[in-house]
């Protein structure tokens, strides 16, 4: 009985494996079904969530220009007098202050005028001394009537054109005092000396330079082609490229513009901008600068939709049915839209299309 009972189970547990077997065998068949379903809906998520739709932009234009580091003020510290320069103080480079003396311009005539002068001064003294000796005799005789009044006032005559003679000698040799003094070139203002074209013995006329002084107040200086002079405002940004760098490498400062020259020369429009950080420059250094040059339409997407397979360019679009495609295209110059890096397309895309990260 035990046997018969084992023998007739068996084939109903036996029924019972082959149901669970084929459940097991149609859940395995359903988990790769499952996990392709899960991964097309989660990659249409992403896709969707890094799309980016194509719009034209209106992009802003800059020529890249060399422009030249200039003083606002330079002023030459000339000679007042003629003479000899006896004394220069100052070289290339040298720091001034406005009214530090920087040369000294002798005249060897001066002081023979001056030991002239003076003795012309202590005869006049004299005279003076001998005819104020006579008008005080004069003046008592007079008054006694012993002499005539005509006789007086020749002597009082006398006396005046000796005091006017004095007089006229001491202002000659006040005059001659204040040349000495002149020959002192003095700084016209503070800043840096950028040219001595003299030197210590050099003969020097009235009006000549013995120092060129700058200001430290320095500018850039653009010179443009004058089909830029309509984009060439007051207040406009230009981009500074660092010292000896371009503008493709490194444009790590911004200036402002602040004044543009109303004359045209040599088909050149002039400008000013202001930097800050220009006094460690050399004055007529050379530095290039981006200025506008107008302002157009065209296609700005993000950098990192692009890619490169074999030398062309291309980017991955996607359609409203969810289908990606790859387009090539021609890639422009790179650009900064609020912070992000950006890369203009001159063709390939229109309006509208949507792209997705590669």
């Amino acid at each position: 009985m035990r046997k018969a009972q084992s023998f007739g189970s068996l084939p109903m547990e036996l029924a019972k494996g082959e149901t669970m077997n084929k459940e097991a065998m149609k859940m395995g068949a359903m988990k790769p079904a499952l996990i392709a379903l899960s991964l097309i809906v989660g990659s249409s998520i992403s896709s969707q969530a890094q799309d980016f739709t194509v719009k034209l932009v209106t992009i802003e234009d800059k020529k890249a220009v060399f422009a030249t580091v200039e003083s606002t003020d330079s002023i030459a510290a000339r000679v007042r007098i003629p003479g000899t320069v006896s004394e220069l103080s100052v070289t290339e480079g040298s720091m001034v202050k406005e009214g530090e003396t920087i040369a000294l311009v002798g005249d060897p005539k001066l002081p023979l005028r001056i030991q002239a002068i003076d003795a012309q001064i202590r005869a006049a003294q004299r005279e003076i001394d001998n005819i104020k000796t006579d008008k005080d005799r004069a003046e008592s005789l007079y008054k006694k009537g012993t002499i005539s009044k005509v006789r007086r006032d020749q002597i009082l005559t006398q006396f005046d054109v000796a005091s006017n003679k004095l007089e006229a000698a001491e202002a000659e040799r006040a005059v001659i005092v204040k040349q000495m003094e002149e020959g002192a070139v003095l700084a016209p203002q503070s800043g840096r000396v950028l040219d001595v074209p003299l030197t210590v013995g050099s003969v020097v006329m009235p009006g000549e330079a013995v120092a060129t002084i700058a200001k430290e107040n320095y500018i850039l200086r653009l010179a443009l082609p004058e089909r830029h002079a309509k984009f060439l405002k007051k207040g406009n940004e230009v981009d500074v490229a660092g010292r000896g760098t371009n503008c493709d490498e490194s444009c790590t400062r911004t200036g402002i513009i602040e004044k543009v020259y109303p004359r045209i020369s040599n088909g050149r429009v002039l400008a000013d901008a202001r930097v800050d950080g220009l006094g460690d420059y050399f004055v007529g250094e050379r530095i290039q600068v981006r200025v506008g040059a107008g302002s157009r339409q065209s296609y700005l997407i993000p950098a990192d939709m692009l890619f490169t397979r074999y030398g062309v360019d291309y980017v991955r679009a996607i359609s409203e049915q969810g289908d990606e495609t790859d387009i090539a295209v021609q890639a422009g110059h790179a650009y900064k839209r609020d912070g992000k890096d950006m890369m203009e397309i001159l063709s390939g895309l229109s309006d509208g299309d949507r792209l997705v990260k590669p």
